[in-house]
C-alpha cells in the first residue's frame, strides 16, 4: 500500500494524486496538516529518507528561516516535537511504499511505484505506436540503449 503525505494547496501533492489515479493504484493520503504526524510516523520517514532530516524538512521554510532554528543540534526528539508543531516544514508531498520512498513529484521517479509486473510488460510490449508510450516507452529505449 502507498502512503501520500499531503497538504492543501500543494500542486506537487495533486500531480502525485494524479499520477495514482490515472494509473489505478490505490493509496492512503495523509493531510499533515489536518492530521500531524505521530513519532512512529515521523521516525519511519526519517530512517526511510537517505538523508534524514535534510531530505524531508524544507530548511527554505518560513519558519525555519525567521526562527533561526539549528536543525542540527535538536536530538532527535526535539526535531520530532518540532515538527509535530510545526508541520508546513515538511517537504511534500512525501511517498511511501514497503519498496519505495519518494519525496516531492518526479515524472520519471515516480514510476517506481508502479507494480514490477506493470513495468516488465511496459519495458517490452510498449512501441512508438503505442497509445501508452508516453508514460512507458522510455523504459523499453532506455533498456535498449543500456544492451547496446
Amino acid at each position: 500500500m502507498i502512503v501520500l503525505y499531503t497538504s492543501p494547496g500543494c500542486a506537487s501533492c495533486r500531480k502525485v494524486k494524479k499520477f495514482l489515479h490515472e494509473n489505478e493504484l490505490e493509496y492512503i493520503e495523509k493531510n499533515i496538516i489536518t492530521l500531524p504526524l505521530n513519532e512512529i510516523e515521523l521516525k519511519h520517514l526519517i530512517q526511510r529518507s537517505e538523508n534524514g532530516t535534510s531530505d524531508i524538512i524544507s530548511t527554505r521554510s518560513k519558519i525555519i528561516r525567521e526562527s533561526n532554528i539549528d536543525l542540527e543540534t535538536m536530538t532527535i526528539n526535539e526535531l520530532i516535537r518540532f515538527i509535530q508543531v510545526n508541520p508546513t516544514v515538511l517537504r511534500r508531498p512525501i511517498i511511501v511504499s514497503s519498496r519505495n520512498f519518494q519525496i516531492g513529484y518526479d515524472e520519471e521517479e515516480i514510476e517506481m511505484f508502479l507494480p514490477r509486473k506493470v513495468q516488465s510488460i511496459a519495458k517490452t510490449a510498449c512501441t512508438a505506436d503505442c497509445v501508452h508510450y508516453p508514460y512507458c516507452g522510455h523504459w523499453r529505449e532506455e533498456e535498449d540503449v543500456s544492451v547496446s
